[in-house]
Formats: structure tokens, sequence, C-alpha cells
């Protein structure tokens, strides 16, 4: 298996700590939750302005260019041999967001922690005092096979490859029956369908055992959700269960649908 989540005893002293604590509800909570505090040494990094191009049609929450994402960790003061640790609420998907980057652009020591903000903060140094790293020169080694394009899951779609595709949303909208947030409701054609709320655990993200059952650890598996963000929970516990055939596809339904058609239903 491997290590992607960690609890707050298994942390290396020396640690860089990303705080990543956003609400998909008020865009400017997870700054004000930062600047009121955060764990000492901490960067902040917003889901709207970082860990996403607001400025690409690519979806509601699109990839960041690979230019964006190399600076975003320059300025940051990363290094690839350091160990890092990404934090929110704990429980929700903006950590796996960033841990999915991070590990995209080759970063091979970065963790989630389990339990998030609140039990970082029973053990480490809280403060409002912001860190400015001195910012360094990066050579990326992205890791192309983490990632899935519109046009990867289109040649699924068309039977041209070999690959499960795994829905995140929650089962009405999976099955078009409610659509809230997309102009069309269903789902991407031969999609199965995994609510990421199952892999919640209070303040942690768990492996349920359902989660290996609907997916074979063999299979190449393309996981997707609305916008990308809450299909990176169910990559990351995919990853942790020991899954090594696996793709996000960032742009995700909301992407898809600007070119394609949908299904709806449910797919055994």
């Amino acid at each position: 298996m491997a290590k992607v989540f960690v609890t707050v005893d298994e942390i290396q002293d020396n640690a860089r700590f990303i705080d990543t604590r956003f609400s998909l509800m008020d865009a400017e909570e997870g700054q004000q939750l930062f600047t009121e505090g955060h764990i000492k040494g901490a960067v902040y990094w917003d889901l709207n302005r970082d860990l996403s191009d607001m400025a690409s049609t690519e979806g509601r929450h699109p990839m960041p260019k690979k230019e964006q994402l190399q600076s975003l960790f320059q300025r940051s003061g990363l290094r690839y041999e350091e160990v890092i640790y990404v934090y929110d609420q704990g429980g929700m998907p903006f950590a796996t967001r960033a841990w999915y980057m991070l590990k995209y652009a080759g970063f091979s020591h970065v963790y989630i922690v389990n339990g998030g903000f609140s039990a970082l903060a029973e053990k480490f140094e809280v403060t409002t005092e912001r860190v400015n790293y001195t910012p360094t020169a990066l050579q990326l080694q992205w890791q192309e096979q983490l990632y899935a394009t519109r046009a990867d899951v289109k040649a699924i779609v068309d039977g041209k490859e070999q690959a499960t595709l795994l829905d995140a949303r929650v089962a009405n909208r999976y099955r078009g029956e409610q659509e809230p947030l997309d102009p069309v409701a269903g789902h991407i054609p031969t999609a199965k369908n995994f609510d990421w709320e199952q892999v919640r655990a209070g303040a942690s993200l768990v492996v349920p055992e359902e989660l290996l059952v609907k997916v074979a650890q063999d299979e190449e598996v393309v996981v997707y959700c609305g916008s990308g963000v809450t299909a990176s929970p169910l990559f990351a516990v995919l990853i942790e269960a020991g899954y090594e055939h696996l793709r996000l596809y960032v742009g995700s339904y909301s992407d898809w649908i600007t070119a394609y058609d949908v299904e709806t239903g449910e797919n055994k």
C-alpha cells in the first residue's frame, strides 16, 4: 500500500505544512481561517486562486497550467526532498486536491493529515504570523500518467481504450435525477458511481470495503466528479489502498458537457 494519509503522531520534525482550508459555500472562508490562526510555518493555498485556473473554460475548477503550478510551488519555497504535510478542516476534498497537484508535479514525500487542522492544533503551535519562504527553482518531473484529459475520457467512452470511469458525485446527480450546479443532468457514458462522501469518517478519509468491490485493483480507473475537486478524495484513498492504474479527470463532468452527450440511470 502507498502511504497517503498520516495522523498527527506520525508527522516528522522539520516538516513543511500547507493549509488548504476552504468552503465551497463561502470562497473567502479558508483565507479568513488561515488569517485567524494556522499551524506555525504553514503557507496557504486557495482552491480558486492557487489550485484552479478560473480563467480556463475547462470545467468549474479547471486544472492549473503547469507554469501556474510551478510558480505556486516555487514561491512557496518547496523542494523535492522535503516532507510536506497538507491539511484542511479534516475529511474534506481540499487537502487531497493539493496533494494530487503535488504528486502530479513529482513530489514524492507529500502526505494528507487525517484529522485536519483541529487535530494538528492539539500538538503543534498555532500562530497568526506568516512566513515568507525564499523562492526555489524547481525542475519538475511531471507524472502525466496521473492526469486524464477530455480526449482520454472520450476514448474510453468510445471503447478505444479500456478503463473504468468512476463518478464521485452523490447518486441522484449521477443518475440524472437532480442537478443543482451544471446545466445538463446525468453522467459521462459508461461511468460507475461511488459517492465520495462514503470515504469520509468524521475528520478523516478512509478506504471503505465497498469501494474496493466497485473497482478491481488491476483495473485502469479514471475518477471524476462535477468540477474535479471531490474526485480527489476517491483518487487518494485508492492510492492508499494500493491501486496503481489511476488517473484524475480534473475537468470532470462540468468540462465533459461542454463538448459531449451524457447518459442517465445507473451502470453496475
